[in-house]
């Protein structure tokens, strides 16, 4: 019985979200309050599980990992109250083949630090819009490169949502290997992050192209200025920096999102276009952003621990055995579920969810972590495209000034999502591709007891070296 009423609470979180309005947080503690109290009056002893949640936010938010979600927000805030996107966005005109081109060029710098892709499909669209109203790109159209470009951030690292995804894996690998007695590495941060550079590299690529065969070759493209080029220049330097650092290892998410807060503020009041004004609005906007995704943070922990006192994980981990198809099947049936979720809730609302009850039980029959993480990286991007109610076009239809008919919409999509497909498919195919082309370490099995006494034998010095007393002459 109190197995269902976990099931309940997890659809009445979509639900919720849909039917009230009020923020995914409020609806996770308002439902998570209720299973509580249900499970202490169908099972008491539960209480004494359930007082260990205030030691378990302590320990959540002693991360050090969180740490870098204000700076990563701040950068964002920067970026977005600095006239940065403007002109990064003139200086992408000419490389990238036009205003298309230059869109999905600045969604790919701007989106890893915008944060939700509501935020950044929002930015985006305030930000470009009027400038693709200027290029005379047809209003589907412009629909069409914002909402693609607002889902940018979802892939290219590094991003707030690859670092959520990086350590939500980890805690999943975590329970997965404990449970299956394997004997593997964790994956890591850093380890989604390379595994996304060749899929994220792969799909931009194919956007960029269909963007540069789209462009007007008679159309005069306006040149930025020489200040305005080495605005560009330095700026897509220093983040592309980043990006090499941490996936190389040279240092940590949080290093970097530190050095990028500090290069955009110190870039901003040298050049005086950063005044009191816009970093107190700058300031603002990361307190809000941050203090909902600690709110969010919370709530999700405490949902997921009630889930589980109530046993609801259990009874999701035996239907997800009972899928046919074996590690495939399961797999298919799990990246599902988080397919449809994320036509109502958002990256973060996914990854602090569902992740937690959906991926240990997947990578207890499918050993390879780091595609599995790739793989709902590509899954959430897709569903966020897809029509008509793909979660950065519902966003972004919204936040655009020149409407557009649905219909419209969906044909100039339809190129990128067929790209979006292929590129999904190809990673299911080959793994390897999120391995930089190197085929995945394998796990082992742990020793049985047996084995274990077998090799203690074998390294155990020989009995007559143990024997206490004189030496012997």
């Amino acid at each position: 019985m109190s197995q269902w009423i976990g099931l309940v609470m997890l659809v009445g979180v979509a639900l919720g979200a849909m039917a009230t309005g009020l923020p995914v947080w409020g609806v996770l503690i308002s439902l998570a309050a209720m299973g509580a109290a249900a499970s202490v009056v169908l099972d008491p002893s539960s209480a004494g599980v359930l007082a260990a949640l205030p030691s378990r936010l302590v320990g959540l938010l002693e991360s050090d990992l969180l740490q870098a979600l204000p700076l990563f927000v701040f950068m964002g805030a920067l970026l977005n109250r600095l006239p940065l996107a403007r002109i990064l966005f003139r200086a992408a005109l000419h490389p990238f083949g036009g205003a298309r081109g230059a869109t999905l060029a600045l969604g790919a710098i701007l989106g890893p630090m915008n944060g939700s892709v509501s935020a950044n499909a929002i930015a985006l669209t305030r930000a470009i819009e009027p400038a693709l109203a200027e290029h005379e790109i047809a209003p589907a159209e412009s629909v069409a490169l914002l909402s693609v470009a607002s889902t940018l951030g979802v892939l290219v690292p590094p991003s707030l949502v690859l670092i959520l995804l990086g350590d939500a894996m980890m805690a999943a690998h975590t329970i997965a290997l404990n449970a299956t007695g394997r004997a593997g590495r964790i994956i890591n941060t850093q380890d989604v992050f390379r595994g996304a550079m060749l899929p994220a590299g792969l799909f931009l690529a194919a956007c960029l192209l269909l963007a540069f065969l789209r462009r007007e070759p008679g159309r005069r493209l306006p040149k930025p200025t020489l200040g305005e080029a080495a605005v560009a220049v330095i700026t897509v330097g220093f983040i592309g920096g980043l990006l090499v650092g941490v996936a190389l290892g040279y240092f940590y998410a949080v290093e970097a999102a530190a050095m990028g807060a500090v290069g955009l503020l110190v870039a901003g009041l040298l050049s005086r276009q950063l005044d009191l004004p816009r970093l107190k609005a700058a300031l603002d906007d990361t307190l809000s952003m941050t203090g909902a995704l600690m709110a969010l943070l919370v709530a999700a922990t405490t949902f997921t621990l009630v889930f589980r006192v109530l046993g609801s994980d259990r009874l999701v981990a035996s239907w997800m055995e009972a899928v046919p198809g074996g590690p495939l099947g399961i797999l298919g049936a799990g990246l599902g579920l988080i397919f449809l979720a994320a036509f109502v809730l958002d990256a973060f609302e996914i990854i602090f969810v569902l992740v937690p009850i959906l991926l240990p039980p997947i990578l207890m029959r499918v050993e390879d972590a780091q595609w599995v993480a790739v793989l709902t990286l590509l899954v959430l991007q897709t569903s966020f495209l897809l029509p008509p109610l793909g979660y950065a076009l519902t966003m972004t239809r919204a936040a655009a000034t020149r409407r557009a008919a649905l219909g419209s919409v969906m044909k100039a999509l339809l190129p990128f999502i067929l790209v979006q497909l292929a590129v999904t498919a190809a990673v299911i195919c080959w793994p390897g591709l999120t391995h930089g082309g190197r085929s995945p370490a394998p796990t082992v099995a742990a020793p049985s007891d047996a084995e274990v006494t077998r090799r203690l034998r074998e390294i155990a010095p020989p009995a007559d070296l143990l024997e206490i007393g004189p030496p012997k002459f």
